[in-house]
C-alpha cells in the first residue's frame, strides 16, 4: 500500500471530515474520497461510518489507524536517526498551536541565531488534536494550556500567566481595576467556539463564580476576540499578555476566583528527536525560564 495513502488516511481519521483533510493535505476532495474507497477496498472491512458528508472512524478504522500511526512513527524515527547519523539533518521543525501568532517572538530569536532551520507550523483548535498529533508521530512539539496529561506525553511548563476580564473603554465597569467575576454574571460574553481549551478554563471559572456565561458571540480566531470587545459586542476573558496588542481595552484583575493558566511545550515521551528539534526545545525553554517574553492568547 502506497506509504503517501497511509499519510493521507491519517490526516481523514484526525479530522474525520473528508473536506478539511483535503484542504489540509492540498489535493482535490473526489481525489481523496478515491483513495481512502481503494483502500477499504484492499483491506476488505469499511474504515469509516459515513452519515450523509459526516464521517466517523470506526472500529476497524481505529485498530488500523494504530498500526499505522506505529508503521509511519517508526519510518520517521528512522529516516529521522540516520540523517543525524549522516551528517546531512534536514533541521525541520514540526509543531502544533492554536494560534499561529502566539510564538512568533521566540522563533526569530531562534531563526536569528540558527538561519538554516526550518519550521512546520500547524493551526489546531483543540488540545484533543494536539494530543493525536504527537501520538501519531506527526509533529515533534506542541504548545498547551492547560498542560497536556495524556498518558506518553511529557512536556515542559513555559509560564504561568494571568487570565483577566477585558471591557470596552465606555463599559461601566471601565473605571475599576479590579471585579470579582461573579459581579460579571449577567453581562454578555464573547467567547472561543466550544473545544478551544481557553473556552473550557475560563468557563470553569465562572462555574465557579455561581453563573454559566451568557455568549453573544463565538468565533474561532482567538486573536479576534478583542476587536469584537472594542466594538461593544460584550466582554471577554483574555490572559494579560494580550495587553500589548489591545491597548484600547480596559483589562481587570479577577479578584474571585484567582483564574491563571499554565503554558507547556509539550514531545512524545519516548520519540527520537532530532538534533534540530532538541535545540529548538532547549531554546524555547530556556528563553522563557530567563523570563524574555510572554506568549499571547491561545
Amino acid at each position: 500500500m502506497d506509504l503517501q495513502h497511509l499519510k493521507y488516511f491519517q490526516t481523514v481519521a484526525r479530522l474525520e471530515h473528508m473536506t478539511f483533510a483535503a484542504q489540509e493535505l492540498h489535493i482535490a476532495q473526489p481525489a481523496l474520497s478515491v483513495i481512502i474507497s481503494r483502500m477499504e477496498e484492499q483491506l476488505g472491512v469499511p474504515l469509516f461510518d459515513r452519515q450523509g458528508r459526516r464521517i466517523k472512524l470506526n472500529p476497524y478504522g481505529k485498530i488500523y489507524l494504530e498500526k499505522v500511526n506505529l508503521a509511519l512513527h517508526a519510518l520517521e524515527e528512522g529516516q529521522r536517526e540516520l540523517s543525524d547519523l549522516a551528517g546531512i539533518e534536514k533541521a525541520t521543525i514540526s509543531i502544533a498551536a492554536t494560534t499561529l501568532n502566539r510564538f512568533s517572538n521566540v522563533l526569530g530569536p531562534y531563526l536569528a541565531a540558527h538561519p538554516q532551520a526550518n519550521f512546520r507550523i500547524m493551526q489546531t483548535p483543540t488540545e484533543e488534536m494536539k494530543v493525536q498529533l504527537l501520538q501519531s508521530g506527526e509533529i515533534d512539539f506542541v504548545f498547551a494550556a492547560p498542560p497536556i496529561t495524556a498518558e506518553g506525553i511529557v512536556g515542559s511548563e513555559l509560564l504561568t500567566e494571568e487570565i483577566m476580564l477585558v471591557v470596552p473603554p465606555q463599559h461601566h465597569f471601565a473605571g475599576r481595576s479590579s471585579i470579582r467575576l461573579s459581579e460579571a454574571a449577567h453581562e454578555p460574553f464573547i467567547s472561543l467556539k466550544p473545544g478551544y481549551s481557553f473556552r473550557d478554563l475560563t468557563f470553569s471559572y465562572c462555574k465557579e463564580a455561581g453563573f454559566v456565561p451568557r455568549v453573544v458571540c463565538e468565533g474561532d480566531e482567538p486573536t479576534s476576540i478583542g476587536s469584537l470587545v472594542a466594538a461593544g459586542l460584550g466582554i471577554a476573558f483574555l490572559p494579560a499578555a494580550a495587553r500589548s496588542g489591545n491597548s484600547s481595552l480596559v483589562f481587570l484583575t479577577i479578584e474571585e476566583p484567582v483564574c491563571m493558566r499554565t503554558m507547556q511545550l509539550a514531545w512524545l515521551e519516548g520519540r527520537y528527536v532530532s538534533g534540530a528539534a532538541r535545540s529548538f526545545r532547549d531554546f524555547v525553554i530556556g528563553y522563557f525560564a530567563s523570563g524574555s517574553d510572554n506568549l499571547a492568547v491561545d
